[in-house]
């Protein structure tokens, strides 16, 4: 007796097959992130970037700015990022963060950096970009905005 699965329920579990590795995917991507020199990466095309250092309009965004020295400000960033859903401070120093978010639903992981240098004092530059995909639908500019009102809510 043959065994066979009829047309219908076939496409059923070819979509299934074909959704569940798209899901697992969608965390993928590597980051960019600043270069040797510290500097950051420039935005790359598509609107899933936003950057202090990006002369373009459409990508641009203020740097952070703050009275405390270098060091304090930025654990003060760092304890707002960390309080963020979704967000985990992968590294941190008393002159650079980088934090990942991770969408609650799709999985999907978005890069952030905050540099201070002792050329900007006062100064955080930021850089926030998907790793995937052309649009975030302004995922990250939202997202570089609450973390500067919540710096903003904490100072001191």
């Amino acid at each position: 007796m043959r065994n066979t699965i009829d047309g219908g329920k076939a496409a059923r579990c070819t979509a299934i097959g074909l959704l569940s590795l798209a899901l697992c995917a969608c965390g993928a991507g590597s980051a960019s992130l600043r270069d040797s020199q510290g500097k950051l990466q420039p935005c790359d095309d598509g609107p899933h970037c936003v950057s202090s250092e990006s002369t373009d309009a459409e990508r641009q965004v203020a740097p952070l700015r703050h009275d405390d020295a270098p060091a304090a400000a930025m654990a003060r960033l760092a304890k707002v990022i960390a309080a963020m859903p979704g967000a985990v401070v992968v590294s941190s120093s008393d002159s650079y963060i980088h934090a990942t978010f991770t969408s609650s639903l799709m999985k999907f992981v978005d890069d952030a950096e905050f540099v201070a240098t002792a050329s900007q004092p006062g100064v955080i530059q930021v850089r926030s970009s998907s790793r995937i995909g052309y649009s975030d639908l302004g995922a990250n500019r939202k997202r570089v905005e609450a973390i500067r009102a919540g710096f903003a809510a904490k100072a001191g």
